[in-house]
């Protein structure tokens, strides 16, 4: 078994290696942006596939990962990870309904509540103590689904026809054209911005770059919001205008 992820801000990736972890094959997790990434899914017979739902849909960023290796999936037993900050509906579900469209067999899903990665939306926040506690009922999640993947009896969650509906109607009919093509929304404050060069780094997309002094968007997001909460001028913005609150699993794993 190997394990594949995209993450933003660290909750797929962590869900991805304790998921591997459990099942034994801790340290053979690698992200969809690895340049080796294609042969180790190539070489594997089981894949744990984690990554986080954009309203009850895939990110556009996935699906192309998916589309340009469109080879490799053909037969792969694959059990799907759907990390969400509120709702999911299907995200297992609609993650595997696309790598079938490849060949792949999906042999399981789960559903995970992890902290937000939205940092510029007040209504998303959670306290601090409540995020510490999705993440360890999270933690108990997977152990408990790894444990029944183990006996032969792997979780469906996110998967049949009750779960897509609830994709579908929940939030895939209203705001699923959000997720059809990267954003040209994402916004930089040439006031805070002081041209570290961080964002430019961190986007899987090459969408940010430092001309002269300030970081300057291209117009190619995938709201992964790495940049966002790893700004240290809190000057990067996607859907509100202020920065609430900075997060990453690295925040919670150290209590």
């Amino acid at each position: 078994m190997i394990g594949v992820y995209f993450s933003g801000t660290g909750n797929s990736r962590y869900a991805a290696e304790l998921f591997c972890k459990e099942c034994g094959s801790e340290g053979n997790v690698f992200s969809i942006e690895d340049e080796c990434v294609g042969e180790k899914i190539r070489e594997a017979k089981e894949i744990v596939f984690s990554y986080p739902v954009q309203y009850s849909s895939v990110p556009i960023f996935v699906r192309d990962f998916i589309d340009e290796n469109s080879g490799i999936w053909n037969g792969k037993k694959v059990f799907v990870i759907a990390t969400m900050g509120l709702f999911s509906g299907d995200g297992s579900g609609i993650l595997g309904r696309y790598l079938k469209r490849y060949g792949a067999v999906i042999t399981g899903g789960l559903h995970l509540k992890m902290p937000d990665s939205i940092a510029d939306e007040k209504a998303l926040k959670r306290p601090f103590e409540k995020n510490l506690a999705n993440i360890r009922e999270s933690e108990e999640k997977i152990r408990r689904s790894a444990k029944a993947y183990r006996e032969g009896k792997p979780t469906k969650e996110g998967l049949g026809f009750f779960y897509r509906m609830a994709g579908l109607f929940g939030q895939r009919l209203y705001f699923g054209h959000m997720t059809k093509k990267y954003s040209s929304k994402l916004k930089i404050n040439a006031d805070r911005c002081i041209g570290c060069g961080l964002c430019e780094k961190l986007c899987p997309l090459e969408n940010i770059h430092i001309k002269g002094k300030l970081a300057v968007p291209e117009g190619k997001c995938t709201m992964c919001y790495r940049c966002i909460n790893r700004c240290p001028k809190q000057a990067i913005t996607l859907l509100g205008k202020e920065i609430v609150e900075q997060t990453t699993i690295e925040k919670y794993l150290k209590k």
